[in-house]
């Protein structure tokens, strides 16, 4: 008999299926003379649509809600269900013994692989897969030492637990809010928080009151010192008082009281988990966190040369350590060639910066494979994303940066003051910031304090200063700042805040807060892209470059939602829940009992409240389709039409967001227009039609071929057709949470 291998995407199954030599092909699986592995597309099967449990939700009703079947039913999700069905043929063959369980070593892989054998109905032995990483000797090793599948038992019923709270809470939720208010609007465990963390931020800009600093710089020699409070603060808030040092001190002799010169290292940053990833990805490039996804999963599974995207940690397996060598083999191009040949001429060792077993969950950090690939192949998009990743890698690989730090003191009436130098001896894992910089992703950098003081003075040697010398300060300028409030949110910073949403709990329980910071935060690395475009393609929050702010309908909904849906404390309280019932510790039954009863409370809240929702953005123009009046929305993408009315549906797109530079201000344009008549704009009062644009471009060699013009329409015209979430959406029947 033979045993059959379930992974959950099919680089991974195929991997599997070599070290086990099962090379006959099949059509959606392999095989050999011991197994046969085959593998989802992530989930083949979902919980079933609110429709399908019979005609009483098929419409979106009040007096219908809650929705709370006595058993939540699952189906097979109909884009994949050839390969569901490809998988049952092979659990129900005859020469099939046993099931390997080899999905994702966690809570959503167990899911995926026990959903499908759920579904088809099949009941033979079960083994467990449990690895960490998908190594030839990882591999090896879990199919030496698998385990019984029953160990992960209480683990599923946990991610059941997850899925079905979700499905309750936000289909319920939503659903009550767009009958109650008649318009588009959803709510749910993760995007109304999300919402809340934006609106907190708004709300303490809105709030600051600016207070102007001041600080004393002072000239010797060439050299710029900066004046130091009793508190080693550079400021103070009233200018009589630096007024008063500045008169002191000018034309004075100050002693050098101190000589402190150390010897420091910097550490290359960590490897990349997702979340860091699409956070660099948006400040460096403008990457939205799904386009940043999108790039990895292309590099993941076409091109093979990274490892798993979806992961959540940043140090890699000890048993990684014996395959780093190939990996930097396979980045020997470019500018990166030279440091690769460095880091190969001595035995390549891992150390706990960046290996630890027991700081790796269901994934390792990000890292090249050993298949490496022509940047020629790639995408623009795709080549930066796997430059970062190279870089990030061969970085801490790199010997740390070893440099000289000098402080020096000085002393002046009474008044105390600093400069700082630093003079590098090795440069070590700095190096890749050169390769950066030619490849153009080199990061940005915090400013050096001492030379942006807008003085004029310029830093001279500190070489030759000692204790007790004396200094004449022949000058002393006072700088002048405001206190600034905090920025509003990026991509990049959205999803730090989603990773880390504790400062926006508004509970003083320690527990919750310290559950939430070891459960991930809000969302998972594999979902929290999904959910910030949710919220821009459901226009409750728009882009002003590069800020995210919420729009009037995002603001309402956190005004209309129930409290307890706008918190990340519900998040904590279900993972301290879910978590007991993966120890044994406490019964799905009753985690679930709880959840009906809070979903019936949520929808009586709704249903009971006095509160109206507005549409600010009504135009004067009729809905071609339905004839009521249409909405102007901005998106991630431009501005569009939109009808209120929730079952019509229809939308017509206004202008689209470009990356064309205009030639007078080079701010970024919008197009405007359909067919012919299509032109850009600027906010300057720029105008030239598309084909103008497109004439002036080629004659300059800008490089805007028609192909690149016709597949930028063609992927417009796509963005324009997808459905918006109305009742029959599919969004809102499958609201990912």
């Amino acid at each position: 008999m033979k045993s059959l291998v379930i992974a959950e995407k099919p680089s991974v199954g195929r991997d599997i299926a070599r070290v086990l030599g099962c090379g006959k092909g099949g059509n959606g699986f392999l095989e050999g003379s011991e197994y046969v592995v085959t593998w989802a597309l992530g989930h083949l099967v979902e919980l079933s649509d609110p429709e399908s449990y019979g005609d009483q939700w098929k419409t979106w009703k009040m007096e219908t809600l809650p929705m709370l079947p006595e058993k939540l039913e699952i189906q097979v999700i109909p884009k994949t269900g050839k390969q569901y069905q490809t998988v049952k043929a092979q659990m129900y063959r005859k020469d099939i013994g046993m099931i390997i369980i080899a999905t994702d070593a966690g809570r959503e892989g167990e899911l995926v692989a026990r959903w499908i054998i759920q579904k088809a109905g099949v009941h033979k032995p079960m083994k467990r897969l449990w690895i960490s990483s998908v190594t030839d000797q990882a591999i090896r090793q879990g199919f030496a030492h698998l385990k019984d599948a029953k160990e992960y038992q209480k683990l599923y019923e946990a991610a059941v637990a997850r899925a079905e709270a979700d499905w309750l809470v936000g289909l319920n939720a939503t659903r009550a809010l767009t009958v109650r208010h008649n318009a588009q609007l959803s709510c749910g465990r993760v995007q109304t928080p999300t919402l809340a963390m934006i609106a907190k931020r708004e709300a303490q800009i809105k709030a600051f009151q600016p207070k102007s600093y001041y600080g004393l710089k002072v000239n010797s020699g060439g050299v710029a010192w900066t004046w130091k409070n009793k508190d080693n603060s550079v400021s103070v808030f009233s200018s009589e008082t630096i007024r008063g040092i500045q008169e002191k001190v000018t034309g004075s002799t100050a002693v050098i009281e101190e000589v402190k010169k150390k010897q420091q290292k910097s550490y290359a940053p960590q490897l990349y988990d997702l979340t860091s990833l699409q956070q660099d990805a948006n400040r460096m490039f403008g990457f939205s966190a799904k386009q940043t996804l999108d790039y990895m999963q292309r590099l993941y599974e076409h091109y093979k040369a990274v490892t798993y995207p979806r992961t959540d940690s940043r140090y890699l397996t000890a048993d990684l350590v014996a395959t780093l060598p190939e990996r930097i083999r396979a980045c020997r191009f470019g500018g990166y060639s030279q440091i690769c040949g460095q880091l190969l001429k001595t035995p390549v060792k891992g150390n706990a910066s960046f290996v630890n077993d027991k700081k790796v969950s269901d994934h390792h950090a990000i890292i090249p494979t050993e298949q490496g690939v022509s940047l020629r192949e790639l995408a623009y998009g795709e080549r930066k994303i796997y430059e970062l990743v190279i870089s990030r890698f061969l970085a801490v690989l790199l010997p740390p940066c070893e440099y000289e730090q000098t402080e020096v003191t000085a002393v002046c009436e009474g008044e105390r003051f600093t400069v700082k130098g630093k003079i590098i001896r090795k440069a070590g894992w700095q190096e890749i910031r050169k390769v950066q910089e030619e490849a153009g992703i080199l990061p940005e950098e915090e400013p050096d304090s001492s030379h942006t003081d807008g003085t004029g003075f310029t830093q001279g040697s500190l070489a030759d200063f000692t204790k007790g010398q004396k200094i004449l300060f022949t000058e002393a300028k006072i700088t002048e700042g405001k206190t600034k409030p905090p920025l509003p949110f990026t991509e990049a910073t959205l999803l730090a805040a989603m990773e880390n949403p504790v400062k926006y709990m508004e509970s003083s329980d320690q527990s919750l807060k310290k559950t939430l910071g070891e459960t991930g935060g809000l969302g998972t690395v594999a979902t929290r892209a999904d959910i910030i475009e949710k919220l821009f393609n459901s226009f409750m929050i728009e882009k002003k470059d590069p800020y995210i702010h919420l729009t009037s309908k995002g603001r309402q909904v956190l005004e209309l939602a129930p409290q307890g849906l706008t918190s990340p404390e519900l998040t904590a309280r279900w993972e301290q829940q879910l978590s007991d019932i993966a120890k044994g510790k406490s019964r799905k039954k009753d985690f679930e009992a709880e959840i009906r009863a809070y979903t019936a409370d949520l929808v009586k809240d709704i249903a009971a409240s006095s509160k109206t929702y507005r549409h600010d953005n009504l135009t004067g123009k009729k809905c071609p389709e339905c004839g009521k009046l249409l909405l102007e929305v901005s998106h991630k993408n431009g501005r569009m039409l939109v009808c209120q009315d929730r079952e019509c549906g229809y939308r017509k797109t206004l202008s689209r967001n470009t990356n064309a530079r205009c030639p007078q201000c080079h701010k970024k344009m919008e197009l405007v227009g359909d067919g012919e008549n299509q032109k850009f704009i600027c906010a300057c009062g720029y105008r030239e039609k598309l084909s103008a644009f497109e004439k002036r471009k080629k004659e300059s060699g800008g490089g805007v071929s028609k192909k690149d013009v016709s597949k930028y329409m063609h992927k417009m015209k796509q963005e324009a057709q997808e459905p918006l979430n109305n009742a029959f959406a599919s969004a809102f029947a499958k609201i990912r949470l």
